[in-house]
């Protein structure tokens, strides 16, 4: 049963749009104005959230490891360690201590890099993970307590999830982490207990600043990808800065006149209807959101699945003639045949783009029985004749029930699968379905704090001591219990000669 079903949750739902100028439109209805009380509310953080906090941090750490020597992560890093000042926060793999926003920067991406962390659907797409590379870089720089890095990161959380469940941005062709500027800047104004005054203008200002296309997600995709919720967080932690030191920022911000809603989104008719948690209500949004067991989108978890099970069904591969998969709008247009991207079948696409192909991920799980974030990518393995001829045999369909299934406000019938028909040569049809993968709560195998520090051990085995695995992850269960000071705790070290064999790269502008 996912967590969220456990206690019933007090929501409060508003209506957002656009608003002329002339209009008398109070800043206290303003959406800004309105998450903003949701971070300065002093609610109690209960004991589920806070445990599934310190499970995403060992997730982060987990995929972070696994992407250390990878190039976008070592270009990041190698910005990072051109800033490097006595008091700051901490780079991932590394000791020293560095500029905050820009440790922020290089640990987003090396969380980001491999799409292997927590994600969120709804109206639109998520990984609330991103948001703690910058809480964590911010609460080292100032000293803040285990307990408020907490406090903030369940905001975070909170605001980006609801965000997801009540404004779509992919629709508009609007990049999502336009959702994890402004819930970074409320977590972090949750985190430091500042004012509404200062968390309103810091909203508005990392709302403003962190638009941007969905191109970063089409076509040839590229290694912004990673970049992008790093930049996103980045710009948040600058943006509560200037609010701190009595900076504004353009208002409204979402309702405007020419504001986000009128001329990026739904325009001046559309109503946005955002969920957000009543005064004194805890903020558990952290429980709705789910991790991944495979390195990849997470709408291709629960096909991986499925093909690892239909595998033995079929028996010869080389008898399969086509491979439909009936899928939801969002899969089938953003992974699948839909997207109209021939790049998702070509051998020589970046891993970014093969990362968003489905008919590839489905290809590989059949053939292997499993998926790996390195051997699954690699260029032999997607020029391999056997995968190409399997791969072009496979096209996905929209079906509108898995499309009401993936946005459906009920937990239990929410999914994120697939039906797979496969037809054989000699005229057989096998079908198997799954709604969710087997990591998701209501799956096979649902992530607990077993599998959380499993995927970490597993991922940093070879990378970081084993007697550093367990100082980390003794730092993460006492967490609630660290004083100011201590966080510098959970940044992770990484065996020195693993980080020699990162690929060299180009100097830039900070050197």
């Amino acid at each position: 049963m996912l967590p969220s079903l456990r206690t019933v949750r007090f929501m409060r739902i508003h209506d957002v749009r656009a608003r002329r100028s002339a209009d008398e439109f109070p800043r206290s209805e303003h959406l800004a104005a309105k998450i903003a009380e949701v971070a300065a509310d002093p609610v109690a953080v209960d004991p589920q959230t806070a445990e599934m906090v310190c499970h995403r941090i060992i997730d982060n750490a987990a995929v972070s490891a696994a992407s250390v020597i990878r190039r976008p992560v070592t270009v990041a890093r190698e910005q990072a360690l051109a800033h490097p000042v006595q008091r700051g926060a901490r780079v991932f793999g590394v000791p020293g201590s560095y500029a905050t926003e820009w440790a922020a920067w290089a640990n987003g991406v090396a969380v980001r890099e491999l799409d292997f962390h927590d994600t969120f659907l709804a109206a639109d797409y998520s990984h609330p993970g991103d948001n703690i590379p910058p809480l964590v870089a911010v609460a080292q720089r100032l000293d803040v307590r285990g307990a408020d890095l907490i406090r903030g990161l369940a905001t975070a959380y909170e605001i980006q999830i609801d965000l997801v469940k009540g404004i779509c941005l992919h629709e508009h062709k609007i990049d999502h982490v336009a959702h994890l500027g402004p819930s970074v800047a409320a977590g972090i104004g949750t985190m430091l207990r500042l004012d509404v005054e200062t968390i309103y203008h810091a909203v508005g200002q990392a709302l403003h600043l962190t638009t941007a296309t969905r191109q970063s997600r089409k076509g040839l995709i590229s290694s912004w990808k990673a970049f992008a919720p790093a930049f996103a967080g980045k710009i948040a932690i600058e943006a509560v800065d200037r609010a701190m030191r009595g900076e504004g920022s353009p208002a409204p911000i979402w309702e405007g006149e020419d504001g986000v809603i009128a001329w990026l989104l739904g325009g001046p008719e559309h109503t946005y209807r955002v969920p957000l948690p009543e005064p004194g209500e805890p903020k558990r949004a952290i429980l709705d959101s789910y991790t991944k067991e495979h390195s990849a989108e997470y709408q291709s978890q629960a096909p991986i699945d499925l093909a690892r099970r239909l595998r033995e069904r079929i028996g010869d591969l080389e008898q399969i003639a086509t491979i439909v998969l009936y899928t939801s709008h969002h899969t089938h247009y953003v992974i699948g045949t839909g997207s109209g991207d021939p790049q998702k079948f070509d051998p020589d696409a970046s891993r970014e783009t093969l990362d968003h192909s489905l008919p590839y991920i489905f290809a590989v799980a059949l053939q292997d029985g499993s998926w790996h974030y390195e051997r699954s990518y690699a260029p032999e393995r997607a020029h391999r004749p056997d995968t190409v001829d399997l791969w072009h045999k496979i096209c996905t369909v929209e079906d509108p029930e898995w499309t009401h299934r993936y946005h459906s406000n009920d937990p239990t019938e929410k999914a994120f699968g697939a039906r797979a028909e496969v037809t054989l040569k000699n005229g057989e049809v096998i079908s198997d379905e799954l709604a969710v993968a087997d990591a998701h709560p209501l799956g096979a195998r649902p992530f607990a704090r077993q599998q959380y520090v499993s995927k970490f051990t597993a991922l940093a085995d070879g990378i970081v001591d084993p007697a550093e695995q367990q100082r980390f992850l003794s730092a993460v269960d006492s967490l609630a219990d660290l004083k100011g000071g201590a966080l510098g705790a959970l940044n992770v070290l990484v065996d020195p000669r693993v980080l020699d064999q990162a690929p060299v790269v180009p100097s830039g502008i900070f050197r």
